[in-house]
């Protein structure tokens, strides 16, 4: 080889040497990244001291209930309250302060109540009437003890409230039950009310104070008909999820037996399921053309919760039209392009197909990672909402009028003997919030921040071990030079005994590395959510790089662990090490890198747009009553695309966990492969260890061993 060639292997490495005694995964090997091990250990015990920390001093009825201006909660059980789930707000106007984005708490005395209000009605009005004043005390505090007590002296004593107004309970808190009626804001069915002190208000002044809260209130009713209708489809959600895992389990035997064939009719069908989306789509759009109201453009129609109605708009379609069209257009270049390379990545996914033949068990890995990525997500979960719910109720002044303790801390207990009544008279002392003053709370961010990393690390730790389980088994598959009396009895529980035996210190190392890049991009997200509203260009310009170069950089790790993962399976060497030597054999096949493995990945994504758009395609035409011969057994439904969604998007977590088995063995073969043409050269004492269709495709033989 010329000097260009000698430089460039310098460069990169020098290629692995012909070994006598390599045959596949070494069994002698010893434990790696011993040190990160060990600190993975200790973050755990941590971990669970965390947890233990959290549950202890965590109360989740604070989640759960609403609390009232003395700090308890409404509807709890065993309390006064049990029977008052709802929150009352004495003047709801008031929760348009900025106290309220300050305090997290309205500046308005709260009292739990057994319902909320359903009529107008102010108190002085109701003070000379003994019915509606018995209706009244419903929402009055525990102190009012009826007419002893002047109606003024009462309210300016903020006893009860100074009126009620017609409310809707959402998320177990009275708020006014304001509607719109040809364009008019109403509540109830007035568009003023008295405020109680005769004053005549417009309900406007109702819609500043509760407008974040009718926006709750659209979404949960928006949620209600979505849960609505899950409840009436579920079942057929089910038969969906298994029709796609029938489909895909089918394809992938299928793939075992006839992957030329299979991948092939994969490409045709995904560009004939393709070009029905793009006539399907000019059909609507042409159906429409003429329809009142169907030339009204996405800007002015604005956000729908029926999102049916958007169907029924020209432009949805079009932009439907020229999405699929675009999507055709790429995979037919693609194709065309690729058409050769399409040749070996076929005959690299028959050697996969074989490999998993032989290792049928690693069909059913995947659902060992997701439960054990199942008890993380629970974990961390349970841990956050009991941190959260750890602190302890804080108390703050609110006044109306300027007074010097407003925002202190105070003591309902001591606060009408306190000079703070004496010197601002109309001060009270109202729940704020669930803080505290100790060193347990003032950690308490800290205790958070750790939570998130951890749930990162052992995430990534999951997923690392699931792909170095797979690895070892695939491997063990490729360099057995009789497939497969040369195998293991156990290829798959080898690999994953010999991972946890040996490599959990380096696959804490290389997740450790994914998980610190992981939380800084969600810190990342929290400072571009916090300046938002700030006028600061170049710190948002800043931030928005500084994001990109961390989604490239997670990406970039991602790639090289995988591959590291796949070294360490082979080879048993440390996290650091095996990351070189799967980057230097990447880079010194780096054509093959860039063209052939990537071919697969793409074949792959057809293999799972065919199963999840077939899928899809039956949903849409069952959910939408268009198949006659099931048209009645259809459930009748709220939102049609709430099944249609939930069937195509579990079809495509069922068909990528089916498929990520063949991407890593697809994966670890390939590096086989590329070390495989490094070590060997055909010779009857380097023989190749490759398929007999791989050597056909790159011309290779075996002496003594002739092709057919």
């Amino acid at each position: 080889m010329g000097g260009h060639g000698d430089s460039y292997y310098g460069k990169h490495g020098t290629p692995q040497k012909y070994d006598p005694t390599f045959k596949g995964p070494i069994y002698d090997r010893g434990c790696t990244d011993i040190i990160c091990c060990v600190l993975l250990v200790v973050a755990i015990v941590g971990y669970v001291v965390v947890g233990v920390v959290a549950w202890t001093h965590g109360d989740p009825r604070k989640v759960i209930h609403p609390t009232d201006s003395r700090g308890q909660f409404c509807g709890q059980p065993g309390t006064p309250n049990e029977k008052k789930p709802f929150l009352f707000y004495f003047d709801i106007v008031k929760c348009a302060s900025p106290l309220v984005l300050l305090e997290f708490q309205c500046p308005t005395t709260q009292i739990c109540v057994s319902k909320c209000p359903d009529r107008y009605l102010t108190y002085l009005a109701a003070s000379g009437n003994p019915a509606s004043l018995e209706y009244y005390r419903n929402f009055c505090t525990p102190e009012y003890k009826g007419t002893q007590k002047a109606a003024l002296n009462v309210l300016k004593d903020r006893e009860c409230p100074a009126m009620l107004i017609p409310s809707t309970p959402l998320a177990r808190r009275c708020f006014p039950a304001i509607q719109a009626k040809k364009g008019v804001i109403m509540v109830g069915n007035k568009t003023t009310y008295e405020d109680g002190w005769g004053n005549h208000r417009n309900v406007t002044e109702l819609l500043e104070g509760a407008k974040k809260a009718n926006v709750v209130l659209e979404t949960r009713q928006l949620a209600m008909k979505i849960f609505e209708d899950y409840t009436v489809s579920w079942y057929w959600i089910i038969i969906g999820l298994v029709i796609a895992m029938v489909a895909s389990l089918v394809f992938i035997v299928l793939l075992r037996f006839l992957a030329g064939i299979m991948v092939w009719v994969m490409i045709v069908m995904v560009i004939l399921v393709l070009g029905y989306g793009i006539f399907h789509c000019y059909m609507e759009y042409a159906k429409l053309k003429g329809e009142a109201g169907s030339d009204m453009s996405l800007a002015d129609l604005g956000f729908q919760t029926d999102l049916r109605v958007y169907l029924h708009l020209r432009q949805t379609w079009l932009a439907f039209l020229i999405i699929l069209c675009v999507l055709e257009l790429v995979i037919v270049l693609l194709l065309i392009f690729l058409r050769k390379r399409i040749l070996i990545a076929i005959a690299l996914i028959k050697e996969a197909s074989r490999a998993v033949g032989h290792v049928m068990s690693s069909l059913l890995f995947p659902l060992c990672t997701f439960f054990l990525l199942c008890l993380c997500i629970a974990y961390w979960a349970s841990t956050a909402v009991f941190l959260s719910t750890s602190n302890e109720a804080v108390y703050k002044v609110f006044n109306e009028s300027a007074c010097p303790f407003a925002g202190q801390t105070c003591r309902p207990e001591t606060f009408n003997t306190s000079n703070v009544t004496k010197l601002c008279p109309d001060a009270q002392c109202l729940f704020a919030f669930y803080g505290g003053e100790t060193a347990y709370h003032k950690y308490l961010i800290v205790l958070q921040f750790f939570n998130v990393f951890m749930f990162f690390w052992l995430a990534n730790f999951v997923i690392a071990l699931g792909q170095v389980t797979l690895a070892g088994a695939f491997a063990s598959y490729y360099w057995a030079f009789k497939k497969p009396d040369d195998m293991p009895a156990f290829p798959l529980f080898s690999a994953f005994g010999r991972a946890l035996r040996y490599h959990t210190g380096s696959l804490a190392f290389g997740s450790l590395i994914l998980a610190i890049v992981q939380v800084i991009r969600v810190i990342l997200e929290y400072l571009d959510h916090r300046l938002k509203a700030a006028e600061n260009k170049f710190a948002k310009f800043l931030l928005s790089c500084l994001k990109c170069c961390f989604w490239c950089l997670e990406k970039f790790i991602k790639f090289l662990n995988r591959n590291a993962y796949i070294m360490i399976a082979i080879y048993g060497t440390n996290f650091c090490t095996s990351a070189r030597n799967a980057f230097f054999l990447l880079m010194r096949n780096i054509i093959r890198v860039a063209v052939l493995d990537k071919v697969t990945d793409f074949l792959f994504f057809l293999g799972k747009l065919l199963i999840v758009g077939s899928v899809g395609i039956l949903a849409f035409f069952f959910f939408t009553q268009r198949i006659k011969l099931v048209q009645d057994t259809a459930p009748p439904l709220n939102y049609y695309w709430v099944p249609i969604l939930t069937v195509i998007v579990g079809s495509y977590l069922i068909a990528h966990g089916f498929f990520s088995v063949y991407g890593m063995c697809v994966d670890t073969l390939f590096l086989c492969f590329l070390e495989d043409l490094e070590r060997n050269d055909g010779s009857a004492e380097k023989p190749y260890f490759m398929s007999q269709d791989l050597r056909k495709l790159l011309k290779k033989t075996n002496k003594g061993q002739p092709d057919a």
